[in-house]
C-alpha cells in the first residue's frame, strides 16, 4: 500500500487545485458579473440559440476592461465589459460579438473549459515534480526549465482547443445564418483591439494559434463543407 502512495497523495492534491480553482473562478465571476442584457446583442443570442434547436443563448458581461470572452467551467458564457465598450463605440459588430460566443459555446460542448481546470492542476503537479528532479542536476535552473516545459505543454493543448472551437463556432455561425465573414473580420481587428497581447512571445508559448493560421482553417473548414 505503501508503494502507491505518492500516486493517491497526487491525485488528492490534484482534486483538491481543481476544487480549488473553480471554486475560486466561479466567486470571481460571481461577484464581478451581471447577465448580458443589450439591445443590439439579443438578436445575435436568439439566433444562435434557434440553429441550436434551444431558448435564446444566455450570456454575462464580466466586468472587467481586458477584451475578451470566456467560457466558464459550470457552463456560463462571458464577454467582457470591454468587448461591450467596443460595441457601443462601434468599433466591433452585434455579429461579430456573436461569434466569440458561439466561440465561447464551442470550448463548453466540447469540454474544453472542464477539462482546462484539469489540465491546470496536472500541469502544476508536473511543474514541481519536474523541478524537484531538474534542480538536483541543474541547481539554479531546474524550476525555470520545468516551468517552461509545463507552460509550453499547456499552451500546445490550449491552441488546440482554439481551433474546435473556431471549428463550431463557424458551423453554427452558418446554421445561424451570419456566415463565418464576421468570424473572420473580429480576428483581423483583435491584435489592435486588445493591444497585441503577447506580440513578443515564442509562438510554442501564445495560448491562441497566430490569426492568420486561424483564418485559414476556417476557411479550410468552409471549403470541405462546400464540397
Amino acid at each position: 500500500m505503501t508503494k502507491f502512495l505518492p500516486l493517491i497523495l497526487l491525485g488528492l492534491y490534484l482534486a483538491a487545485m481543481w476544487f480549488f480553482s473553480a471554486w475560486r473562478l466561479k466567486q470571481e465571476l460571481n461577484q464581478k458579473s451581471t447577465p448580458l442584457r443589450h439591445p443590439r446583442l439579443t438578436p445575435m443570442l436568439e439566433r444562435l440559440g434557434r440553429a441550436m434547436d434551444l431558448p435564446p443563448i444566455r450570456a454575462h458581461i464580466y466586468e472587467v476592461e481586458p477584451i475578451n470572452g470566456l467560457a466558464a467551467p459550470d457552463g456560463r458564457i462571458f464577454l467582457t465589459r470591454g468587448f461591450i465598450r467596443k460595441l457601443d463605440a462601434c468599433e466591433v459588430t452585434p455579429e461579430e460579438l456573436a461569434s466569440v460566443i458561439a466561440h465561447e459555446l464551442g470550448h463548453v460542448s466540447l469540454g474544453h473549459s472542464r477539462r482546462r481546470m484539469v489540465d491546470f492542476a496536472g500541469q502544476n503537479a508536473i511543474r514541481m515534480a519536474l523541478a524537484g528532479v531538474l534542480s538536483r542536476f541543474i541547481p539554479g535552473f531546474g524550476a525555470m526549465i520545468a516551468n517552461a516545459i509545463a507552460t509550453a505543454v499547456a499552451a500546445r493543448l490550449s491552441r488546440q482547443d482554439e481551433f474546435e472551437a473556431d471549428r463550431f463556432a463557424s458551423a453554427l455561425m452558418i446554421k445561424a445564418g451570419l456566415g463565418t465573414g464576421p468570424q473572420k473580420s473580429l480576428f483581423h481587428k483583435l491584435d489592435a483591439l486588445s493591444g497585441r497581447m503577447g506580440a513578443g512571445a515564442p509562438a510554442w508559448f501564445l495560448s491562441h494559434p497566430p490569426t492568420p493560421r486561424r483564418i485559414e482553417a476556417i476557411e479550410a473548414h468552409e471549403a470541405r463543407w462546400r464540397g
